[in-house]
Formats: C-alpha cells, structure tokens, sequence
C-alpha cells in the first residue's frame, strides 16, 4: 500500500479546530524578537528587515500549504489546477511591479538588480532534475524550509542532502558554464517595457485560462481560489487556513518588498549552497580553492556570516515563521517513525535538487518565481524543464511508496 510522505501537517477539509501550542509560539515569538535583535545590533536594519519578511514568507507559504511540487503534480495526475492556477496570479502581480522598478534601477537610493541568468543547457539539466527532485521529495525548496518549520523531520533529511547536492553543484558549474548557450536574455530589453509587460501578462491569462479548461474537461468545474482547504474558529488571520488566493498575493507582495529591501528578489538555493559549503569548509574540505567561491559574490559569502548573507537570513526567517504559524495553529506534530523508502526519496530528491538548482541558477523561487517577474527568459525555460522533470518524476513516486 502506498504511504504518503510524512510533511509538516497542514490543514485538512475537516480539520477540528486546534488550540495554540504554548511552548512553540513561544519558541517562534522569541525567535521574531531576539533574532530580529540580535541582526539588527550584529548587522544593520536592512539585514533584520529581511529576517521578519522571511518570517512572513513562512507563516504565508505554512496557512496556505503555497506549494509547487504538490500543485504541478495535482495537474499532471488528475487534471487540477488550483495550484497553477494561484502561481499564475502570484507571478502576474509580481512582473507588474518588478518590471517598471528594474527598469528605473534604483527605488528610494537602494540599487535593484533582477534575477537574471543564462539560457543555456545547464538551465535545461538542472531544471528537469530539480523538478524530479522535488516530486521525489516531495517538496520544492520554499517547501522544504516551510514544512521543517511545520515540524516535519523528512524534510531535515531532504534538506541536509540539498545542502550536499548544491555543493557538488558548486564545483561542477564552471564546467556547465562551458556549454552551449544564449547567454542572459532580458526580455524587457530585449522587447521594450511596455511589450514585455503586455506580452508576459498575456500568456499568465492565456496559461490560467488553459488550466481552467483542463480542470473544468476532467472534473466538469473548477475549484475556487477563494476556498478555504479547513475549518476553523476565531481569528482565522492568525490560527489558518487562509485561502490559496491570499497566498499568491502574500508571496508575491513579499518579493516585491524583498527586492526594495535586499536590492535583489527573493532567493533560496544560495543560503542552502553556502550553509553546506561552511559545513564542508568545518569538515575540512578545502571549497574556497574551488572556482566557483573565488568568484567575487561567493567568495564575499564564504569568507562571512551566514548572518550577514540576505538569502541565508530570509531562508531561517521563513522556518521561524512557519515555526510560530505552526504554533498559533496548533498543528506542529513531529513525525519520527518514518518509512526507509519514504527517506530514501527524501535523500535523492535533496540530491537532485540541491545539484538541479545550482546548475539552473535558482530554484522554484530564484529562477522561475523571481527569474520570470524579472523577465530573464531563463525563468520560462526553467519552468518548462522543471515541468518535464516533475513528470519522471512522478513516475517514479510509487517505487518509494509515495502516493
């Protein structure tokens, strides 16, 4: 029989309503105000800013489950669309802001740069392993840091091997560098704004639309943006579930605040490729001889704090603040006996997406998320990859017993 994957446990259609957990919105309340503390004292205002709109990137993706791995599966295997569906309208609003921002350069003195990289075959390889990795997982990389604040221990074992598979990444990239490719193409560039702008909104409209049509052939309607997936009682605001909607414009007004703040969009695989290379650098191994971290950006970040880095603070905002939703909604519930096969996933699907998003210059978040509503084509190519490899993928669930 199969087993579905242990994760964070999120609401479900006839959820009873949970009492707050005491002892860990306590351990996430302290988490807000003396990590915001410390960072602001330690670092400077602008790192500590990034830290709270990490936590409210997590307590976001947690009281919506805002998931990738999940949605693009409903799509392949019964014809849903909610999912897709959500990221369309979160992608929509996001290029609507982004691009005229990007193209001025600079908002209220801080410097914006978008998140541009090459099209070329290393995106087209690291994209199809990421998108199997994550079905294998069964959680994409924004997941992965959502659900462990959730309180799910598979997602620690995913996570320890997306550190290891982002640092073999690392050293393996100049090499894939070498290969064919375009080099970066903007498309408000490369188009004009205005073009761009019109011609990206329309296929977010034209792919929405799609869905609708698949969804509404296979199940004769469609599910609503606006349902809520629980019940619940009291201030829904703070105990969850919100609607899917609320999370496609939380995320995607969280990037925009992001890229005001950092000067950059929101990121994720970094923090996971830089934590992994501090690990390794402890062990002993010897990563800053490699290319990659003699390169200026990285070589600044290895020879740091990890709590000076803006990708690697916002991604331990996001587990504090799934951590406290996780509380507030009384739903952190560890797992601890989980099935071999089940873990063994994990481990590959951390693998391959660690490796995959090294390669593809960002994850489901840094290349498709922020790399379209930048309008670097890298971010389209990433997600039709991301999508072929989430099909293998998902072929391959039922061999480790994942439904």
């Amino acid at each position: 029989m199969a087993l579905a994957a242990p994760q964070a446990v999120p609401p479900t259609e006839d959820a009873a309503p949970r009492v707050p957990n005491g002892p860990v919105v306590a351990a996430g309340g302290l988490l807000f105000a003396a990590g915001g503390a410390a960072l602001w004292l330690a670092q400077d205002g602008r790192i500590a800013g990034l830290y709270v709109i990490g936590m409210a990137l997590g307590a976001v993706l947690y009281h919506t489950t805002f998931g990738f791995a999940a949605s693009w599966r409903q799509l392949l295997q019964n014809g849903r669309s909610l999912g897709l569906r959500a990221q369309m309208v979160m992608l929509a609003v996001a290029t609507t802001v982004f691009f005229p921002l990007l193209a001025a350069g600079e908002a209220f003195g801080q410097p914006l740069g978008g998140a541009l990289a090459p099209v070329g075959v290393s995106v087209l390889f690291g994209a199809f392993l990421f998108g199997m990795g994550m079905q294998l997982a069964g959680a994409c990389a924004s997941g992965t840091l959502y659900t462990i604040g959730g309180g799910s221990t598979r997602m620690v074992i995913t996570l320890v091997f997306f550190m290891v598979g982002s640092v073999l990444g690392s050293l393996h990239l100049p090499w894939w560098l070498a290969q064919p490719s375009l080099g970066v193409v903007s498309l408000p560039q490369s188009l004009g704004l205005l073009p761009a702008l019109a011609g990206q909104l329309g296929v977010f409209a034209l792919a929405f639309f799609c869905f609708v049509w698949i969804e509404k052939s296979r199940h004769g309607r469609v599910e609503s943006l606006f349902r809520v997936t629980a019940s619940g009682q009291g201030a829904r605001w703070i105990h969850g579930p919100w609607p899917l909607l609320a999370g496609a414009l939380g995320l995607a007004l969280l990037n925009i605040c992001t890229l005001l703040v950092a000067g950059h969009p929101w990121t994720v695989n970094f923090g996971y490729t830089l934590w992994g290379a501090k690990l390794a650098q402890a062990g002993g191994l010897d990563v800053a001889a490699w290319p990659f971290w003699q390169w200026p950006f990285p070589r600044q970040a290895l020879e740091g704090s990890v709590f000076a880095n803006t990708t690697s603070v916002m991604n331990f905002g996001i587990m504090a603040g799934a951590l406290l939703a996780a509380g507030l909604a009384g739903r952190f519930h560890p797992l601890w006996r989980l099935p071999f096969l089940s873990l063994l996933a994990a481990v590959l699907g951390g693998l391959l997406m660690g490796y995959g998003a090294r390669l593809a210059f960002g994850c489901n978040i840094g290349a498709y998320f922020s790399g379209i509503a930048s309008g670097s084509l890298h971010g389209w190519l990433w997600f039709a990859a991301a999508l072929l490899g989430s099909y293998a993928g998902f072929k391959f669930r039922p061999i480790f017993g994942l439904k």
